[in-house]
Protein backbone atom coordinates (compact mmCIF):
# COMPACT_ATOMS: atom_id res chain seq x y z
CA UNK A 1 0.00 0.00 0.00
CA UNK A 2 1.97 3.34 -1.31
CA UNK A 3 0.85 6.95 -1.38
CA UNK A 4 0.19 8.35 -4.95
CA UNK A 5 2.06 11.49 -4.22
CA UNK A 6 0.85 13.04 -7.75
CA UNK A 7 -2.43 11.92 -7.18
CA UNK A 8 -2.63 13.87 -4.01
CA UNK A 9 -0.76 16.70 -5.15
CA UNK A 10 -2.98 17.20 -8.18
CA UNK A 11 -6.08 16.73 -5.81
CA UNK A 12 -4.12 19.81 -3.58
CA UNK A 13 -4.49 22.02 -6.31
CA UNK A 14 -8.35 23.12 -4.59
CA UNK A 15 -6.49 23.50 -1.42
CA UNK A 16 -3.88 26.14 -3.34
CA UNK A 17 -6.29 28.27 -4.53
CA UNK A 18 -8.19 28.21 -1.22
CA UNK A 19 -5.53 28.96 0.81
CA UNK A 20 -4.19 31.67 -1.46
CA UNK A 21 -7.49 33.59 -1.35
CA UNK A 22 -7.41 33.22 2.70
CA UNK A 23 -3.89 34.25 2.46
CA UNK A 24 -4.68 37.41 0.41
CA UNK A 25 -8.13 38.00 2.43
CA UNK A 26 -6.66 38.19 6.05
CA UNK A 27 -3.65 40.09 4.65
CA UNK A 28 -5.60 43.19 3.26
CA UNK A 29 -9.75 43.07 4.44
CA UNK A 30 -8.62 43.99 8.40
CA UNK A 31 -6.05 46.78 7.05
CA UNK A 32 -9.22 47.83 4.87
CA UNK A 33 -11.88 47.69 7.77
CA UNK A 34 -9.53 50.09 10.07
CA UNK A 35 -7.18 52.07 7.40
CA UNK A 36 -10.05 52.65 5.00
CA UNK A 37 -13.44 52.72 6.53
CA UNK A 38 -12.13 53.50 9.97
CA UNK A 39 -13.74 50.82 12.02
CA UNK A 40 -12.43 50.52 16.05
CA UNK A 41 -10.69 46.46 16.88
CA UNK A 42 -13.99 44.99 17.64
CA UNK A 43 -15.98 45.90 14.70
CA UNK A 44 -13.34 44.99 12.62
CA UNK A 45 -13.13 41.90 14.29
CA UNK A 46 -17.09 41.75 13.80
CA UNK A 47 -16.70 42.04 10.32
CA UNK A 48 -13.62 39.60 9.88
CA UNK A 49 -16.02 36.37 11.52
CA UNK A 50 -18.46 36.96 9.33
CA UNK A 51 -17.09 34.26 7.03
CA UNK A 52 -16.93 32.05 10.08
CA UNK A 53 -20.57 32.52 10.84
CA UNK A 54 -21.27 31.71 7.44
CA UNK A 55 -18.77 29.03 7.34
CA UNK A 56 -20.99 27.52 10.63
CA UNK A 57 -23.85 27.15 8.51
CA UNK A 58 -22.49 26.15 5.05
CA UNK A 59 -20.13 24.30 4.92
CA UNK A 60 -21.81 20.90 6.91
CA UNK A 61 -24.56 21.81 4.56
CA UNK A 62 -22.18 21.83 0.88
CA UNK A 63 -20.01 18.81 2.52
CA UNK A 64 -23.19 16.34 2.94
CA UNK A 65 -24.89 17.95 -0.43
CA UNK A 66 -21.40 17.17 -1.86
CA UNK A 67 -21.86 13.71 -0.74
CA UNK A 68 -25.29 12.77 -2.67
CA UNK A 69 -24.45 14.36 -6.15
CA UNK A 70 -23.48 12.39 -8.77
CA UNK A 71 -21.89 13.54 -11.69
CA UNK A 72 -19.88 12.31 -14.60
CA UNK A 73 -17.15 15.02 -13.28
CA UNK A 74 -17.44 13.57 -9.71
CA UNK A 75 -19.02 14.40 -6.49
CA UNK A 76 -16.52 17.48 -5.86
CA UNK A 77 -15.59 18.96 -9.21
CA UNK A 78 -18.72 21.16 -9.71
CA UNK A 79 -18.67 22.47 -6.19
CA UNK A 80 -15.23 23.63 -6.76
CA UNK A 81 -15.51 25.18 -10.81
CA UNK A 82 -18.55 27.21 -9.97
CA UNK A 83 -17.88 28.62 -6.24
CA UNK A 84 -14.31 29.52 -7.27
CA UNK A 85 -15.04 31.04 -10.21
CA UNK A 86 -17.89 33.24 -8.64
CA UNK A 87 -15.23 33.96 -5.59
CA UNK A 88 -12.93 35.05 -7.69
CA UNK A 89 -15.27 37.70 -9.69
CA UNK A 90 -16.82 39.18 -6.72
CA UNK A 91 -13.41 39.06 -5.15
CA UNK A 92 -11.82 42.04 -7.97
CA UNK A 93 -15.08 43.77 -7.58
CA UNK A 94 -15.13 44.36 -3.78
CA UNK A 95 -11.20 46.33 -4.56
CA UNK A 96 -13.42 48.50 -6.43
CA UNK A 97 -15.82 49.79 -4.06
CA UNK A 98 -12.52 49.85 -1.37
CA UNK A 99 -10.84 52.56 -4.17
CA UNK A 100 -13.97 54.74 -4.20
CA UNK A 101 -13.37 54.80 -0.11
CA UNK A 102 -10.09 55.46 -0.75
CA UNK A 103 -10.55 58.71 -2.72
CA UNK A 104 -13.11 59.78 -0.43
CA UNK A 105 -10.70 60.04 2.12
CA UNK A 106 -7.64 61.09 0.82
CA UNK A 107 -10.40 64.23 -0.82
CA UNK A 108 -11.23 64.57 2.91
CA UNK A 109 -6.87 65.47 3.91
CA UNK A 110 -7.24 62.69 6.17
CA UNK A 111 -3.42 61.72 6.75
CA UNK A 112 -1.41 58.38 6.11
CA UNK A 113 -0.39 56.32 9.12
CA UNK A 114 3.36 56.64 9.47
CA UNK A 115 5.01 53.58 9.87
CA UNK A 116 6.22 54.75 13.48
CA UNK A 117 3.33 56.08 14.43
CA UNK A 118 1.54 55.66 17.76
CA UNK A 119 -1.44 54.08 18.75
CA UNK A 120 -2.50 57.17 19.82
CA UNK A 121 -1.61 58.98 16.34
CA UNK A 122 -3.95 55.38 14.82
CA UNK A 123 -6.60 56.31 16.45
CA UNK A 124 -7.00 59.65 15.72
CA UNK A 125 -6.72 59.26 11.97
CA UNK A 126 -9.27 56.31 12.59
CA UNK A 127 -11.79 58.69 13.83
CA UNK A 128 -11.31 60.90 11.30
CA UNK A 129 -11.67 57.87 8.65
CA UNK A 130 -14.85 57.31 10.43
CA UNK A 131 -16.63 60.25 10.05
CA UNK A 132 -16.39 59.57 6.22
CA UNK A 133 -17.55 56.23 6.43
CA UNK A 134 -20.59 57.78 8.24
CA UNK A 135 -21.02 60.30 5.84
CA UNK A 136 -20.95 57.92 3.04
CA UNK A 137 -22.62 55.02 4.69
CA UNK A 138 -23.77 53.32 0.80
CA UNK A 139 -19.94 52.38 0.12
CA UNK A 140 -19.92 50.58 3.39
CA UNK A 141 -23.38 48.79 2.57
CA UNK A 142 -21.95 47.89 -1.12
CA UNK A 143 -18.75 46.63 0.32
CA UNK A 144 -20.03 44.22 3.26
CA UNK A 145 -22.44 43.08 0.05
CA UNK A 146 -19.90 42.05 -2.02
CA UNK A 147 -18.19 40.53 1.02
CA UNK A 148 -21.33 38.12 1.12
CA UNK A 149 -20.96 37.34 -2.04
CA UNK A 150 -17.03 36.60 -1.47
CA UNK A 151 -17.38 34.49 1.37
CA UNK A 152 -20.74 32.54 0.18
CA UNK A 153 -18.87 31.54 -3.00
CA UNK A 154 -15.87 30.46 -0.90
CA UNK A 155 -18.39 28.34 1.10
CA UNK A 156 -20.00 26.23 -1.06
CA UNK A 157 -16.73 24.24 -2.19
CA UNK A 158 -14.30 24.44 0.67
CA UNK A 159 -16.01 21.38 2.67
CA UNK A 160 -15.98 19.64 -0.98
CA UNK A 161 -12.48 20.22 -1.85
CA UNK A 162 -11.20 19.40 1.47
CA UNK A 163 -13.73 16.02 1.29
CA UNK A 164 -11.72 14.83 -2.20
CA UNK A 165 -8.80 13.90 -0.62
CA UNK A 166 -10.25 11.24 1.90
CA UNK A 167 -12.43 10.44 -0.97
CA UNK A 168 -9.19 8.77 -2.86
CA UNK A 169 -6.85 7.89 -0.15
CA UNK A 170 -6.90 5.08 2.05
CA UNK A 171 -7.41 5.55 5.62
CA UNK A 172 -4.16 4.68 6.79
CA UNK A 173 -2.58 6.94 4.19
CA UNK A 174 -4.03 10.27 4.96
CA UNK A 175 -1.87 12.17 7.35
CA UNK A 176 0.71 11.48 4.83
CA UNK A 177 -1.43 12.38 2.14
CA UNK A 178 -3.33 15.36 4.41
CA UNK A 179 0.50 16.40 4.73
CA UNK A 180 0.85 16.82 1.05
CA UNK A 181 -3.00 18.59 0.49
CA UNK A 182 -1.37 21.16 3.25
CA UNK A 183 1.98 21.26 1.25
CA UNK A 184 0.24 22.89 -2.17
CA UNK A 185 -1.67 25.04 0.31
CA UNK A 186 1.16 26.56 2.23
CA UNK A 187 2.81 27.00 -1.26
CA UNK A 188 -0.22 29.19 -2.82
CA UNK A 189 0.22 31.06 0.68
CA UNK A 190 3.79 31.53 0.17
CA UNK A 191 3.08 32.81 -3.56
CA UNK A 192 0.67 35.48 -2.44
CA UNK A 193 2.41 36.49 0.26
CA UNK A 194 5.49 37.32 -2.07
CA UNK A 195 3.14 38.98 -3.84
CA UNK A 196 2.94 40.81 -0.87
CA UNK A 197 5.88 42.25 -1.05
CA UNK A 198 6.44 42.75 -4.45
CA UNK A 199 2.89 45.19 -4.22
CA UNK A 200 4.14 46.71 -0.74
CA UNK A 201 0.51 45.56 0.75
CA UNK A 202 2.43 46.89 4.48
CA UNK A 203 3.59 50.09 3.35
CA UNK A 204 0.86 52.56 2.39
CA UNK A 205 -2.05 52.77 4.75
CA UNK A 206 -4.37 54.20 1.23
CA UNK A 207 -3.02 51.55 -1.31
CA UNK A 208 -5.05 50.38 -3.88
CA UNK A 209 -4.97 46.91 -3.58
CA UNK A 210 -7.04 45.84 -7.38
CA UNK A 211 -3.55 45.26 -9.07
CA UNK A 212 -2.76 42.76 -5.76
CA UNK A 213 -5.81 41.09 -6.09
CA UNK A 214 -5.99 40.54 -10.02
CA UNK A 215 -2.69 38.80 -9.48
CA UNK A 216 -3.74 36.43 -6.44
CA UNK A 217 -6.87 35.46 -8.55
CA UNK A 218 -4.78 34.80 -11.52
CA UNK A 219 -2.62 32.65 -9.41
CA UNK A 220 -6.31 31.04 -8.20
CA UNK A 221 -6.79 30.53 -11.21
CA UNK A 222 -3.87 28.97 -12.44
CA UNK A 223 -4.82 26.62 -9.47
CA UNK A 224 -8.12 26.13 -10.71
CA UNK A 225 -7.23 25.21 -14.17
CA UNK A 226 -4.53 22.46 -13.26
CA UNK A 227 -7.14 20.65 -11.33
CA UNK A 228 -9.84 21.07 -13.83
CA UNK A 229 -7.62 19.23 -16.24
CA UNK A 230 -5.69 16.80 -14.49
CA UNK A 231 -8.26 15.58 -11.69
CA UNK A 232 -10.36 12.57 -12.64
CA UNK A 233 -12.41 12.39 -9.48
CA UNK A 234 -14.91 9.24 -10.22
CA UNK A 235 -11.85 7.05 -11.52
CA UNK A 236 -9.50 8.00 -8.74
CA UNK A 237 -12.28 7.61 -6.06
CA UNK A 238 -13.68 3.67 -7.60
CA UNK A 239 -9.55 2.83 -7.41
CA UNK A 240 -9.28 3.64 -3.67
CA UNK A 241 -13.10 1.65 -2.96
CA UNK A 242 -11.01 -1.22 -5.08
CA UNK A 243 -7.58 -0.65 -2.42
CA UNK A 244 -9.87 -0.55 1.16
CA UNK A 245 -11.64 -4.15 -0.25
CA UNK A 246 -8.06 -5.40 -1.20
CA UNK A 247 -6.33 -4.58 1.67
CA UNK A 248 -9.41 -5.15 4.06
CA UNK A 249 -9.57 -1.77 6.08
CA UNK A 250 -13.56 -1.66 5.93
CA UNK A 251 -16.07 -2.80 3.86
CA UNK A 252 -16.76 -0.36 0.43
CA UNK A 253 -20.09 1.37 0.74
CA UNK A 254 -21.60 -0.05 -1.99
CA UNK A 255 -21.26 -3.74 -0.77
CA UNK A 256 -22.94 -3.24 2.16
CA UNK A 257 -26.34 -3.80 2.93
CA UNK A 258 -28.75 -1.19 4.20
CA UNK A 259 -29.08 -2.87 7.20
CA UNK A 260 -25.00 -3.09 8.08
CA UNK A 261 -24.61 0.33 6.54
CA UNK A 262 -26.73 2.18 9.03
CA UNK A 263 -24.87 -0.58 11.68
CA UNK A 264 -21.35 0.78 10.67
CA UNK A 265 -22.63 4.71 11.06
CA UNK A 266 -22.81 4.14 14.78
CA UNK A 267 -20.02 5.17 16.68
CA UNK A 268 -19.33 3.85 20.06
CA UNK A 269 -19.84 5.93 23.11
CA UNK A 270 -15.84 6.31 23.30
CA UNK A 271 -15.42 7.49 19.88
CA UNK A 272 -18.40 10.09 20.52
CA UNK A 273 -16.41 11.42 23.46
CA UNK A 274 -13.38 11.26 21.26
CA UNK A 275 -14.89 12.78 18.20
CA UNK A 276 -16.25 15.63 20.70
CA UNK A 277 -12.64 16.44 22.58
CA UNK A 278 -10.87 16.31 19.06
CA UNK A 279 -13.71 19.44 17.86
CA UNK A 280 -13.14 21.05 21.09
CA UNK A 281 -9.86 20.87 20.25
CA UNK A 282 -10.27 22.23 16.83
CA UNK A 283 -11.85 25.24 17.97
CA UNK A 284 -9.42 26.02 20.75
CA UNK A 285 -6.54 25.80 18.98
CA UNK A 286 -7.73 27.53 15.84
CA UNK A 287 -9.58 30.54 18.51
CA UNK A 288 -5.82 30.61 19.42
CA UNK A 289 -4.24 30.64 15.77
CA UNK A 290 -6.72 33.00 14.46
CA UNK A 291 -6.57 36.12 17.02
CA UNK A 292 -3.17 36.06 15.53
CA UNK A 293 -3.03 35.40 11.87
CA UNK A 294 -6.38 37.59 11.27
CA UNK A 295 -4.80 40.85 12.66
CA UNK A 296 -1.41 39.80 12.70
CA UNK A 297 -1.09 42.52 9.38
CA UNK A 298 -2.24 45.43 11.70
CA UNK A 299 -0.50 44.30 14.68
CA UNK A 300 3.19 44.09 12.50
CA UNK A 301 2.71 47.73 11.02
CA UNK A 302 0.73 49.63 13.93
CA UNK A 303 2.15 48.49 16.85
CA UNK A 304 5.54 46.73 15.74
CA UNK A 305 6.09 48.62 12.59
CA UNK A 306 7.21 45.47 10.95
CA UNK A 307 6.72 44.13 7.29
CA UNK A 308 4.75 41.25 8.12
CA UNK A 309 4.65 39.76 5.24
CA UNK A 310 8.28 38.55 4.89
CA UNK A 311 7.45 37.14 8.98
CA UNK A 312 4.83 35.15 7.31
CA UNK A 313 6.85 33.99 4.94
CA UNK A 314 9.24 32.22 7.24
CA UNK A 315 6.20 30.44 9.34
CA UNK A 316 4.75 29.76 6.13
CA UNK A 317 8.41 27.82 4.70
CA UNK A 318 8.98 25.84 8.21
CA UNK A 319 5.68 24.61 7.50
CA UNK A 320 6.35 23.45 4.02
CA UNK A 321 9.74 22.04 5.61
CA UNK A 322 7.41 20.11 8.29
CA UNK A 323 4.57 18.39 6.61
CA UNK A 324 6.24 15.35 5.16
CA UNK A 325 8.42 14.63 7.81
CA UNK A 326 4.90 15.27 10.66
CA UNK A 327 3.01 12.98 8.25
CA UNK A 328 6.03 10.01 8.43
CA UNK A 329 6.24 11.33 12.05
CA UNK A 330 2.78 10.54 13.19
CA UNK A 331 2.51 7.00 11.56
CA UNK A 332 5.08 6.32 13.51
CA UNK A 333 3.93 7.60 17.40
CA UNK A 334 0.80 8.11 16.82
CA UNK A 335 -1.49 11.61 15.51
CA UNK A 336 -1.99 12.30 18.70
CA UNK A 337 0.79 12.17 20.38
CA UNK A 338 2.32 14.31 17.29
CA UNK A 339 -0.39 16.94 17.72
CA UNK A 340 -0.10 17.32 21.66
CA UNK A 341 4.24 18.20 20.09
CA UNK A 342 2.94 20.68 17.81
CA UNK A 343 0.29 22.44 20.03
CA UNK A 344 3.27 23.18 22.81
CA UNK A 345 5.46 24.31 20.08
CA UNK A 346 2.63 27.16 18.88
CA UNK A 347 2.21 27.83 22.38
CA UNK A 348 5.57 28.73 23.17
CA UNK A 349 6.37 30.53 19.77
CA UNK A 350 3.50 32.57 20.86
CA UNK A 351 4.85 32.80 24.87
CA UNK A 352 7.40 34.35 23.18
CA UNK A 353 6.61 36.58 20.62
CA UNK A 354 4.84 38.21 23.44
CA UNK A 355 8.18 39.65 24.55
CA UNK A 356 9.09 41.15 21.15
CA UNK A 357 8.33 44.87 20.94
CA UNK A 358 8.98 47.59 18.74
CA UNK A 359 12.71 48.20 19.51
CA UNK A 360 13.27 44.32 19.09
CA UNK A 361 15.54 43.71 15.92
CA UNK A 362 12.96 42.21 13.15
CA UNK A 363 15.05 39.14 12.88
CA UNK A 364 14.68 38.35 15.86
CA UNK A 365 10.67 37.38 14.92
CA UNK A 366 11.98 34.95 12.36
CA UNK A 367 12.74 31.95 14.87
CA UNK A 368 9.58 32.92 16.63
CA UNK A 369 7.61 32.38 13.21
CA UNK A 370 9.46 29.62 12.12
CA UNK A 371 8.47 27.82 15.68
CA UNK A 372 5.13 28.96 14.91
CA UNK A 373 5.09 27.31 11.11
CA UNK A 374 6.17 24.04 12.32
CA UNK A 375 3.79 23.88 15.33
CA UNK A 376 0.65 24.61 13.16
CA UNK A 377 1.82 22.28 10.20
CA UNK A 378 2.41 19.61 13.03
CA UNK A 379 -1.51 20.45 14.66
CA UNK A 380 -2.63 20.26 10.95
CA UNK A 381 -1.57 17.77 8.77
CA UNK A 382 -2.98 15.40 11.37
CA UNK A 383 -6.32 17.02 12.95
CA UNK A 384 -8.45 16.87 10.55
CA UNK A 385 -7.40 12.84 9.37
CA UNK A 386 -8.69 12.19 12.98
CA UNK A 387 -11.81 13.74 12.14
CA UNK A 388 -12.71 11.27 9.03
CA UNK A 389 -11.03 8.42 10.58
CA UNK A 390 -14.24 8.13 12.52
CA UNK A 391 -16.26 8.46 9.06
CA UNK A 392 -17.82 5.60 6.65
CA UNK A 393 -16.69 6.48 3.05
CA UNK A 394 -20.22 7.97 2.24
CA UNK A 395 -20.06 10.20 5.49
CA UNK A 396 -16.81 11.94 4.55
CA UNK A 397 -18.55 15.17 3.29
CA UNK A 398 -20.10 14.95 6.59
CA UNK A 399 -17.45 14.98 9.31
CA UNK A 400 -15.54 17.08 6.76
CA UNK A 401 -17.99 19.36 7.71
CA UNK A 402 -18.12 18.51 11.22
CA UNK A 403 -14.29 19.29 11.08
CA UNK A 404 -15.15 22.92 9.88
CA UNK A 405 -17.89 24.00 12.15
CA UNK A 406 -15.98 23.65 14.49
CA UNK A 407 -12.84 25.28 13.57
CA UNK A 408 -15.22 28.55 11.81
CA UNK A 409 -17.33 28.77 14.81
CA UNK A 410 -14.06 29.26 16.58
CA UNK A 411 -12.75 31.68 13.97
CA UNK A 412 -16.35 33.79 14.47
CA UNK A 413 -14.98 33.83 18.11
CA UNK A 414 -11.76 34.67 18.01
CA UNK A 415 -11.44 38.56 16.23
CA UNK A 416 -14.87 39.49 18.35
CA UNK A 417 -13.26 38.46 21.65
CA UNK A 418 -9.47 39.37 20.77
CA UNK A 419 -10.63 42.58 19.27
CA UNK A 420 -12.64 43.87 22.12
CA UNK A 421 -9.88 43.07 24.59
CA UNK A 422 -7.30 45.04 22.12
CA UNK A 423 -9.98 48.11 22.24
CA UNK A 424 -10.27 47.51 26.41
CA UNK A 425 -6.64 46.83 27.37
CA UNK A 426 -4.27 47.26 24.17
CA UNK A 427 -3.19 44.63 21.28
CA UNK A 428 0.48 45.03 22.31
CA UNK A 429 -0.98 43.41 26.12
CA UNK A 430 -3.52 41.38 24.69
CA UNK A 431 -2.00 40.12 21.29
CA UNK A 432 0.24 37.17 21.73
CA UNK A 433 -1.17 36.41 25.41
CA UNK A 434 -4.35 35.66 23.62
CA UNK A 435 -3.45 33.48 21.33
CA UNK A 436 -1.35 31.47 23.71
CA UNK A 437 -3.85 30.87 26.55
CA UNK A 438 -6.04 29.28 23.93
CA UNK A 439 -3.71 27.26 22.43
CA UNK A 440 -2.62 26.08 25.89
CA UNK A 441 -6.41 24.96 26.30
CA UNK A 442 -6.32 22.69 23.22
CA UNK A 443 -3.60 21.17 24.95
CA UNK A 444 -5.63 19.73 27.47
CA UNK A 445 -8.72 18.38 25.53
CA UNK A 446 -6.48 16.92 23.08
CA UNK A 447 -5.00 15.15 25.96
CA UNK A 448 -8.09 12.66 26.60
CA UNK A 449 -8.99 11.65 23.14
CA UNK A 450 -8.40 7.87 22.64
CA UNK A 451 -9.77 7.18 19.33
CA UNK A 452 -9.15 8.92 15.84
CA UNK A 453 -5.89 7.28 15.32
CA UNK A 454 -5.49 5.45 12.11
CA UNK A 455 -4.33 1.88 12.11
CA UNK A 456 -0.37 0.78 11.43
CA UNK A 457 0.07 -1.38 8.37
CA UNK A 458 3.43 -3.55 8.49
CA UNK A 459 5.86 -2.53 6.12
CA UNK A 460 8.40 -5.65 5.21
CA UNK A 461 11.36 -3.12 4.46
CA UNK A 462 13.33 0.59 4.01
CA UNK A 463 12.09 1.00 0.45
CA UNK A 464 8.26 0.07 1.28
CA UNK A 465 8.72 2.55 4.41
CA UNK A 466 9.42 5.27 2.32
CA UNK A 467 6.80 4.47 -0.11
CA UNK A 468 9.51 3.85 -2.73
CA UNK A 469 8.16 0.98 -5.57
Amino acid sequence: MKLNYKRVLLVGMAFFLISAFWQAYDAIVPLILTNHFGLPQTASGAVMSIDNILAVFLLPIFGAVSDKVNTRFGKRTPFILFGSVAAMVSFVALTFIDNYQIAKVVAAGIPELSQLGTEEEAEMIRKLTVEITKANPMLFIGFIATLLVVLVAMATFRSPAVALMPDVTVKPLRSKANAIINLTGTAGGILVLVLGMVFATSKHTYMQYTGYVVAVVAIMLTGLIVFILTVKEKKWAEEMEEDTRRFGIEEPLEEESKTSREQKRSLSRGEIVSLLLILASVALWYIGYNSITSKYSVYATTVLGFDFNFTLIIAQAAAIVSYIPVGIIASKIGRRKTILAGVLMLASAFLIGHFITPSTPELVMYPVFILAGIGWATINVNSFPMVVELAKGGDIGKYTGYYYTASMAAQIVAPILSGFLYDLIGMRTVFFLFGTIFVMFSFVTMFFVKHGDSKPIEKKDLLEQLDVD
